[in-house]
């Protein structure tokens, strides 16, 4: 589509946030709009950092993947080996590889798959959560909503479940798990695990609106991101990604990450591990929502072709998304 016609969208929407899209490493469309912060009217910039939510599922993913290579975990490991006598309602027999594919049936502390408007959701003692080990608390209670393996059903506990096995299994924290297996093989020099309640300045703020005003989402999310998603990054980060990833350069297992696991038809979509896939055809997508951030980045690995939606607002990446076909 014309550009023209993204600029549109975005000045009817009131679009806060930064879009790209770069073919083989050079960038065709790059443009922010909106503000990084309200209070202090910064705007954004193409550089600037935004939270991607549960896009950095594919990060975990990965993590674990490198892990499998070196022998520190299989896909068959089963998580109660290294939970012992934690989280007791999920199954003995739910697996790495049921956790990746969205197969585990655990129950879920935040379901997607139950009605909700992700702004009404609040996270209890959100400044308590800087550590994977603390999610156990918020974790623990939720009964197996079906046998491993039956079906796919989304699990945002799933993965910080991944991210405490990993733990586990490394001796190596999560966070450091993802800077040393994901961004710094990747070469993404600009995207981290940042505290929601220190953010640097070449961070957006994410807002919601709360009681008819756009109020920051401070209390709604854990105040240090874990494998569910929530690390910070900017578009030309995130197709650095891209190229390191189907270059080999993150693992060697690339065609395992993104083959085509279970079709999602309500989605439109198929998963992979960590990795959604279009319904045909061999693009790969990251997307990520959650209160005060939204984003989505496809890849179409023939052409080299990124396309990069990133917001600091709830709804704000999808009118753009839509637009690119995305």
């Amino acid at each position: 589509m014309p550009y023209e016609d993204v600029e549109k969208v975005a000045e009817d929407t009131g679009f806060s946030g930064v879009v790209q899209i770069d073919r083989a490493g050079e960038i065709e469309y790059a443009k922010a709009y909106g503000l990084a912060n309200r209070t202090y009217q910064v705007p954004n910039t193409v550089d600037t950092r935004f939270g991607i939510a549960s896009g950095g599922k594919a990060f975990t993913a990965l993590a674990v993947l490198s892990l499998i290579s070196d022998g520190a975990l299989e896909m068959g490991t089963t998580a109660r080996s290294l939970l012992g006598k934690d989280l007791p309602l999920i199954a003995d027999d739910v697996t790495v590889e049921h956790l990746l594919s969205h197969t585990s049936g655990i129950g879920d502390y935040l379901d997607e798959e139950v009605d909700m408007d992700i702004t009404d959701y609040v996270i209890g003692a959100a400044h308590k959560l800087t550590t994977t080990e603390a999610f156990l608390p918020l974790l623990d209670g939720y009964p197996t909503k079906f046998p491993a393996g039956e079906r796919f059903g989304y699990c945002n506990g799933g993965y910080v479940v991944l991210a405490l096995l990993a733990e586990r299994a490394s001796g190596v924290g999560y966070h450091d798990l993802v800077r040393d297996r994901v961004l710094r093989p990747a070469g993404m020099t600009r995207t981290d695990f940042l505290r929601s309640d220190e953010l640097p300045a070449d961070a957006a703020v994410g807002y919601l609106p709360l009681d008819g005003v756009d109020r920051s989402n401070v209390f709604h999310l854990p105040v240090l991101a874990t494998g569910d998603g929530g690390i910070h990054t900017t578009a030309g980060d995130i197709s650095t990604f891209w190229r390191a990833f189907y270059a080999g350069g993150i693992v060697a297992s690339v065609q395992e990450a993104v083959r085509p696991r279970h079709a999602v038809p309500e989605n439109s979509m198929r998963y992979g591990l960590g990795f959604w896939l279009k319904e045909t055809g061999d693009t790969a997508v990251l997307v990520g929502w959650d209160a005060g951030a939204s984003f989505k980045s496809t890849h179409d690995p023939h052409t080299g072709t990124t396309r990069t939606v990133l917001s600091n607002t709830s709804p704000g990446a999808w009118p753009i998304a839509r637009a690119l076909n995305l």
